[in-house]
Formats: C-alpha cells, structure tokens, sequence
C-alpha cells in the first residue's frame, strides 16, 4: 500500500524511497463516494533508476525538394534519445512569424516528409522531441527553401509534325517535353529508322538546342518513323512514341504546308489564347492567312473559327464554355488554297486556375516604368518568356528584363509611343501559366505621369503664392505647401533679387503647416515687379510667383495706403459705419451713422451743403449710433450732408450726397413702404366726372406708379389726368363715356416689390350717386335752386326724387332732367318758404341703388341769412335689390 490514507485525484503519481537494486510491481484502485474498485492489472516488474528528464534539442534540420506540395525534413536527434515517444515537426511561410504543426503525434523516425505546401512558396522548419517527462527546446532552424519538385529526368516530347520535305531531306517539329524536371531542358536526341526495320539509329551526337530540326541523307520514297528523348542536368528523359510513318518524297503541291507548335496560352473561365507557328512550306504563293478550328472533345464536327482569314499568328478565343474541354487545329491559306492541317493540339479545360495572376503595370522608386508577373508554381527550370504581340522580346535598347526567382519585371527604357501595343508573359515549366496586359494611350500616359514625378518630385501646394493687406497696410505674402520637413529650405525673390529677413521684409516658416510667409512693413510705389518663392524638399521642388505690374500693382498699393489711413484714423474718434440712408414704417427718411471710440468731450456736429443743422436732441456718443430725420422727404431736402466727430485725438467726417441715385433709391424705398398701405380704390365724383383714389402713408409724384385702364397704360392728358396729395394719389376722368368703362388698375413700384389695387367700373354696378350733392342749401326766396349730381349704373339706372320722402309732383315750378344717362338735375323756380324740407334723389337699377338726401333752407329778402356749416357732400344710403323689387 502506497497512499493508504490520502487518495490521489491525478492518474500520475510519483513513488519515492524505494529500495535500489529491487524489482517492484504496481496496482491501481479507484475510489468515489459509494467505495472502492477492484484493483487493475499488474505491472511488469521494474526497478527503480535515475530521474528522466526532459530530451535534449534535436540537431541540423535539413529540408530538402520532394514534390510540388511537400518537402522532406530530416535532423539529427538529441544526444539523449532514450526513452523518446517521438518528435513534433512544425513549419513556417518566411517572414511570418508563424508555425503551424505538421503532425499531431510523435514519430520515431528522424525523417517527415510535410505534404499540403504551397507551390513555390518558402517554408522553414524546426523539431522537437518529446518524452514522458515533456518537450524538449525547439531545434535550430533549417535554411529555407521553396517548394517545388526535385530534379529528374524530363517527360518525353510529343507532337512530332513533318513540316517539310525535299526528297532527301525531311524537316521535323515537336512539342517540348510537359515537364523539365525541375531542370532547364538543355536539349534533344532523335533516333530514326525505316519503317518496319528492327533497330534504331542516332540521327545527332550532339543536343538538338530546338523543337525543330531537318533530317538529311534520307532514301527518297521510302517511309520513316522518329522518337526524340529530352535531356537535362539530371540526365536523358524517356523517348517521346515513335511518329507516324512518314514518307521522304518531296513537296510539290501548290497549297501550304501545317503550321506547327500550336500553343494555348492564357486560359480563363470563357476564353483563351491559341499561337502558332508559320509553316515550313509555304507552297507557290506567299501565305495570306489561317484558318482556326476548334471542337468539344467528345463531339465530333469542327468549327472555324473565323470566315477570313486571319494574317496574324495567333487568335484569341472568346465566349467559349466555362468547363467544357476543347481542341484545336490551323490550317495556312495561300492564293492555291487551303493548307494541310496542324496537329491537333492537346485538349485544354476552359477554367481559370485557382489564384491565377495577371500582368500588372508600374513605376518603381527611381521613376521607371515596368510591367510585372509574379508566378509561385516558377521552378528553377522556369523561363519568363516576355513578349510584344506575341513575339519574344530580344531587343535590349529598349527594354530591359530582371528575373529572381519567382518574379519578373519588364522595364521599358525611354518609353513613348512605340510602346503602345499587346505585352504577354508565359512561364515554362508550369501547366500553362500565361498573361497579357494591353498599354494603350491613357495608361502609358499615366504611367508617364508618376514616372516623371518620381524622378522630378514636386513639392504639392494647398496654395499658389498669394497676398493680402493687412490692418496697418502692411501687405503679407504667403504660399502653403500640403507638408514640410524640418529639412526643407526656401528662397523669397523679388525682381530676381534674393530677399533676406529684415525689419523691412518680415520672412517666416511655419513648417508644420507648411506655411512660408513675408509681410512687408511698408508697400510703396518702389514695389512693383514680380514676387517668387522657390522651396525644396529633399529631391522635391516646386515655386510659385505672383505678378504685381500695371494695375494689379495699383490695386495693392491703393489698398495699403487705404489700410494705413483708415489705421491712423481708427486711433481717434472715428465712424465705424459711414453715413447711410433708411425708411422708416412711418414714411420718414433717417440719415444714420456709427461711431465709436469716442469719449465724454467728443463733439458730434450735422452739416448740410456746408451749414450747421440744428438738432432737437444732442446724440447721445456713447450708444454709437447717431440720427437725422427728414419727416417728409422732397426735393428741397436734396443737398450732401456731412456728419463731423472730433476732440483732442483726431478728426473724422462721414458725408452722404443725397441726390441723384441716393434720392431716388430712397423714393423706390418710400414706395415700398407706403406702397403696403395702399388702400383699396374709391371712386369719388367731382364736376369734371370721375375721380378714381388711392390713400396711402405717403405720396410723393416723383414715387414711380402707373394707372392703366384694361391692362393699357395712362399717360396723363386731357381725358385722363394723373396726380395726388401727401397721402393719396388720383386718376380724374373727364366727362365718362361707355369706352371709359372696364378694370381700372394702380400700381406702385418700390425697390424690391410692387403693388397693385384694382376697380372694376363695368358690368353688374348698381346705381350709385357718385357726386355733386350738398348735405345743405341755403337759399334765398325767389331764386332758383339747381341741385346736379353724376350717377352711375350698370345696367343705367332709374332715376326718382322725392320731397318729405314724398314722390314729388313735377310741374312748371319742379323740373327735373337725366341727361346721357348720367347727369341728373332737379330744378326748383322761383324759391319759397313751403320749399324748404328735404329733397331725395333715389338712384337704382336690379342690382340695388343709392338714396342722397339734401336739406334745402329758404329765408326770405332781407333776412339775416342763417348760419350753416360749411358744405358738406351728402352721403348716400343704399338701397339693396329686394327693396327695388318690391
């Protein structure tokens, strides 16, 4: 019993005081609440020894090649590697700074081969061993290394084509071989015999350096058959299949021969690029064009392509099916006709490979111009192969290629517009990788651009150099920069003369805002000329100048002198706003002003035309406004007034001509307010006729108005006369007829708005009196009595008059008349005492009427006549049209 009396919670427990040089064997219970289990099997005998301790590190971590997704690692185990479970093996992307582990249990041996790599990416590895007691310190690092596949032989060619053939000669062209090796190919051996011979002979001892090559000292008419092996560092590859049997018999026919080394190049979802070369034989005319045909795999009808034929050696395939698979054939077209046909290529899936790149555009940090591709699955063997419309690039004046390891670049070496067209890039020994990119017009142009600004780096302004006149008519020059280092250093030039910080010339650098500025203390006429700042920044310039010549300089100058005179005036009592003209609601005119900095003894004086103004009330200085009413403006108050402040710091006048302009912006001003409180038209009847009038606040016949009669314009004339008092203004209407009838309009004009008020002297009016009668007449007895008044109607109206309310009775003593409808008069011969009463005039037509009453007081000869009011104008009562129908 080893812990009777604790039980122990951790399935681990360390047995101490142990006999040495005896054998122990050991049991296990397990206990709960409920009691204690039965005890487990017995361990093997086992002695007790040193205390293990954690591993040593393991040694030299090597990686090496192995496949395109996986690499082998291999190290040298700890010094102590007894009683090892294994090691762990954890990798890393370089420069990540991450590790990720390779497997999830320990493995005895000193190698691990890590699968699930990226193609052409760079790992680093580490190990760690592991026992009973724990894990030992990781292992150095291995040198990196980039996943690819390790060297071997390379695949065999296919594609072997006859191109070409003399009769004793026989011309060959094949396809390289799908995989190098992870060696660049180096070259090729062909071996041939006759058909249905047994051995094979070596056509070269020396490397075939190309896909093509002419097969000399051949039989004529007799049939041969070829295989060609590739050849790298490692060694020689495996024989491509041997080719069709072909027959040495020389070339006649008039049509071309096949194009060859088809290539399909920059596969993507729905299209492609198919290239080819130019047939060997051209036949008896020059080559015009190719034709293009494709099919599905698994379906059996060709397609061409394209109904011309196209000139160039190479098509771009459109539109096709995202995964379905194609093949592809070319055929050479001259004036004889249709060629023979290529080799059929290899079928291509329609699909862009995961992660596929393009060629992308650039300007490095010297300014120059570049293309770049950037391929992981690139191997050692790997050739960047750049072209311009297809065509691999060889010329060096004009572009210049760097390649490391993955990457390329394409550098264009005084790029213009030569340069416009179609670049391509494909990367051998890779399933197919291929980009193009177009540089037309607008990215060569902006490329250009960056270019020229890298190598001529330009500071950025936020602000051309520009000036502004300061308060004591200084004048400041300033230009700000989007930044500016603590190293940048600037010039201010004036005529092309250096200027340096004086009291005169006042130069400050405000770096962090990039502010560069000089205000000059005094601006006179000497200044003129231009003004220039220069500012460099490292390798980054830039100016800016400003031209003050002519009247550009005048303007500054004015405005300085102005800047310092209103300065040196502000240092006494001054207006702080000028002299200036408001209307109030009430019609008056008030002459306003502003002072300020005034004191106690400041005097404070009005002028008009040079004389005093005496004022009711002294403005009070220290409220900073000052007044002068003009209740009733008119041409007499036309004049230049002048406001004047003064004590014992200064003098200051403010004056305002009101006149001209002035004078008459303030009758639009007047018009405006008293045009609000116009009132509606009235009609009033006067001897001549009819009077049309409106009242307002104020009215002056200078005021800008016009009557118009049925939206015609009135001139006043001797029909029509036009005029007005203080606060209303007229249309007369001599002797109306029916023309005058119609809309009658008065507008006001006033500076911002207008205002109309509208009569209508026509269609449905009831009868109205419209003038002529006194409330009262006194008479003397014996005279005659004459009572006319206008009336007016539409339809005209009827006309009755009455004494007492009485209809009167006419006879030889009481006439009456209604002459053209609208003059109406009551006679009254020979005046007595039983005249006097009241007499009424009742007006009225179907839409109503007016009823005027008039008291007539009779005295006799002799009499004292009696005291009346002055006359007045009856006012008329009237009559609604249920009171006529009755």
């Amino acid at each position: 019993i080893v812990n009777a009396q604790v039980a122990v919670k951790s399935p681990r427990y360390a047995v101490f005081d142990l006999a040495e040089g005896k054998s122990y064997v050991f049991r296990v219970l397990s206990a709960n609440k409920h009691g204690i289990s039965d005890p487990s099997e017995i361990t093997e005998p086992i002695q007790p020894q040193d205390t293990v301790v954690v591993p040593s590190a393991p040694g030299r971590v090597v990686a090496t090649r192995n496949t395109k997704t996986s690499v082998v690692v291999q190290w040298d185990k700890p010094k102590h590697e007894e009683d090892l479970y294994g090691y762990y093996i954890d990798y890393s992307v370089v420069g990540s700074n991450h590790w990720e582990p390779s497997n999830h249990k320990p493995i005895k041996y000193n190698r691990f081969v890590v699968h699930g790599l990226e193609t052409g990416e760079q790992y680093i590895f580490r190990v760690k061993a592991v026992n009973a007691v724990g894990f030992s310190e990781n292992s150095q690092e291995s040198e990196a290394i980039k996943v690819q596949a390790a060297l071997t032989c390379p695949s065999y060619p296919h594609g072997i084509t006859l191109l070409n053939c003399d009769g004793h000669s026989m011309t060959l062209g094949w396809k390289a071989p799908k995989y190098s090796g992870g060696s660049p190919i180096l070259g090729y051996y062909m071996d041939k015999r006759e058909a249905n011979h047994q051995n094979w002979h070596e056509v070269n001892s020396s490397l075939i350096t190309r896909t093509i090559y002419t097969v000399e000292d051949l039989t004529e008419d007799a049939f041969y058959e070829f295989k060609i092996a590739a050849a790298n560092i490692v060694g020689i590859g495996q024989p491509s299949d041997p080719s069709e049997h072909f027959k040495c018999k020389a070339w006649t026919m008039p049509e071309p021969g096949p194009a060859y080394d088809l290539t399909v190049c920059e596969v993507r979802n729905t299209s492609l690029v198919l290239l080819w070369k130019a047939p060997v034989y051209e036949g008896k005319s020059p080559i015009t064009g190719y034709l293009v045909d494709y099919k599905e795999v698994d379906k059996e009808d060709w397609i061409t392509a394209n109904e011309k034929p196209t000139a160039q050696y190479i098509y771009t395939y459109i539109y096709l099916h995202e995964g379905h698979t194609y093949v592809f054939k070319v055929r050479a077209v001259n004036d004889a006709g249709v060629g023979k046909s290529s080799e059929v290529s290899e079928p291509v899936l329609v699909e862009a490979r995961p992660g596929t790149k393009e060629i992308f555009s650039g300007v490095d940090d010297e300014g120059n111009i570049y293309l770049a591709f950037e391929c992981k699955e690139a191997t050692d063997a790997s050739h960047f192969a750049w072209g311009k419309s297809y065509e691999e690039i060889e010329d060096s004046d004009k572009f210049k290629i760097e390649t490391e390891g993955d990457h390329s670049k394409l550098y264009f070496k005084n790029p213009d517009k030569s340069d416009l067209g179609t670049y391509s890039i494909s990367v051998s020994d890779t399933d197919g990788i291929s980009s193009s990119f177009v540089m037309d017009d607008e990215e060569l142009e902006r490329l250009m651009a960056i270019s020229n600004e890298i190598k001529n780096p330009t500071i950025p302004l936020k602000s051309e150099l520009a000036y502004e006149v300061l308060e004591k008519g200084e004048v400041r020059f300033w230009i700000q920069a989007e930044s500016l280092s603590p190293a940048s250093t600037f010039r201010f030039v004036i005529n092309d003369k250096e200027v340096e910080n004086s009291d005169r010339h006042k130069i400050n650098c405000d770096r962090p805002n990039g502010i560069i500025e000089m205000v000059m203390d005094r601006f006179t006429i000497d200044n003129e000329g231009t003004y220039t700042v220069q500012i460099q920044d490292g390798k980054a310039k830039n100016q800016s100048s400003l031209v003050l010549i002519g009247d550009a300089f005048k303007a500054v100058l004015a405005e300085s002198e102005l800047q310092r005179k209103e300065f040196l005036r502000k240092q006494g009592p001054h207006f702080s706003e000028f002299l200036y003209w408001e209307v109030t609601e009430e019609c008056e005119v008030l002459l306003a002003c502003k002072v300020a900095n005034t004191k106690k003894e400041t005097v404070f004086k009005w002028y008009k035309d040079g004389s005093g103004i005496d004022v009711d009330e002294v403005p009070d200085l220290q409220k900073g406004e000052c007044h002068l009413r003009i209740p009733r403006l008119s041409r007499k108050d036309e004049g230049v007034y002048k406001a004047t402040l003064s004590d014992d710091r200064g003098h200051d006048v403010s004056t305002l001509e009101l006149s001209g302009k002035v004078y008459d912006d303030i009758i639009l001003a007047l018009s405006r307010v008293s045009g609000k409180t116009a009132s509606p038209l009235k009609i009033l009847c006067t001897e001549e006729g009819i009077r049309l009038q409106c009242f307002l606040k104020y009215y002056n016949e200078e005021m800008k108005v016009s009557w118009s009669h049925r939206e015609s314009k009135i001139s006043s004339g001797e029909k029509m006369k036009i005029g007005g008092g203080e606060n209303f203004a007229w249309l007369q209407i001599t002797e109306p007829t029916e023309k005058d009838k119609g809309n009658y309009t008065f507008e006001i004009f006033g500076d911002k708005e207008s205002f109309k008020r509208t009569l209508d002297l026509s269609g449905q009016d009831r009868g109205k009196v419209i003038g002529g009668l006194p409330d009262v007449v006194t008479i003397m007895d014996g005279k005659t009595l004459n009572l006319t008044c206008t009336v007016f109607g539409n339809p005209d109206p009827e006309v009755v008059w009455f004494k007492n309310d009485k209809a009167l009775e006419l006879n030889e003593h009481y006439v009456v008349s209604l002459e053209q409808g609208k003059y109406a008069s009551l006679t009254i011969k020979g005046v007595t005492s039983e005249d006097s009463g009241k007499f009424s005039i009742h007006v009225k037509n179907k839409y109503g009427g007016e009823t005027v009453d008039v008291t007539v007081s009779v005295y006799r000869h002799g009499e004292k006549m009696p005291e009346v009011k002055p006359g007045q104008l009856a006012k008329p009562r009237p009559i609604p049209p249920s009171e006529i129908s009755s």
